[in-house]
């Protein structure tokens, strides 16, 4: 299968630096914590500043320098939760739900990518970009912190570069936006989230979003 020769082809280091930045983003979306936000953060800014084949250079800095800026942000200490209003369950049945369906989805897609004769220098991109996008919504759906959705979109956008990475190397002379311009929408994407769980904490007490339904307008 040209999908599997696409991956044992490679040296171990190589291989462990391209699954590197999928793991950690699987990881992320399972543990909850800012310490542990922190730390994954600082592994994918590390992960993509090494990681072959991200390129244009100044493309990877400015990825980097992002991941580094989701590591300050997401680590940040803040008041916790008024009392009584302890963080719930009542999201553990449905994340468990979209965690499976989404494995799901993402499994259908890479046998589909599998089944294509592509280049392996496409293949890996493309699955990696497949498996970061979707560890990215489900960290969304999962992680109820809504300061981690800076962390989620983060992933998202990262993952939705290595699919644009992909895209450019088979289509020839298509006119295409510049390469920073997911970045760009990542990096507002990150802000936004940022924004709104400091709002929130200010306005609230909380950024948790099931703390949501405590408030009256």
């Amino acid at each position: 299968m040209h999908f599997v020769d696409a991956w044992t082809s490679l040296e171990p280091l190589e291989l462990a630096l391209l699954l590197g930045g999928p793991a950690i983003a699987i990881v992320a979306l399972l543990l909850p914590g800012r310490a542990i936000a922190r730390v994954l953060a600082l592994g994918m800014a590390a992960c993509l500043a090494l990681v072959p084949g991200f390129d244009p250079p100044l493309l990877r800095a400015a990825w980097v320098a992002l991941w580094l800026g989701v590591a300050a942000v997401s680590g940040a200490r803040r008041d916790e939760p008024p009392h009584g209003r302890a963080s719930r369950a009542a999201g553990v049945e449905s994340g468990a739900i979209a965690l499976l369906l989404g494995g799901v989805l993402l499994a259908l897609v890479l046998v589909a990518l599998g089944r294509e004769d592509l280049p392996a220098e496409v293949t890996r991109p493309a699955a990696i970009g497949f498996t970061l996008v979707a560890a990215g919504v489900a960290h969304l759906m999962l992680r109820r912190d809504a300061l981690r959705g800076a962390f989620a979109f983060a992933v998202a956008g990262c993952g939705l570069q290595w699919l644009d990475h992909a895209a450019r190397l088979v289509v020839i002379d298509a006119a295409a936006l510049p390469e920073a311009t997911l970045l760009l929408a990542t990096a507002l994407a990150v802000a936004l989230a940022v924004r709104l769980a400091w709002v929130r904490q200010r306005d609230a007490g909380s950024a948790w979003v099931t703390h949501a339904h405590d408030l009256h307008d």
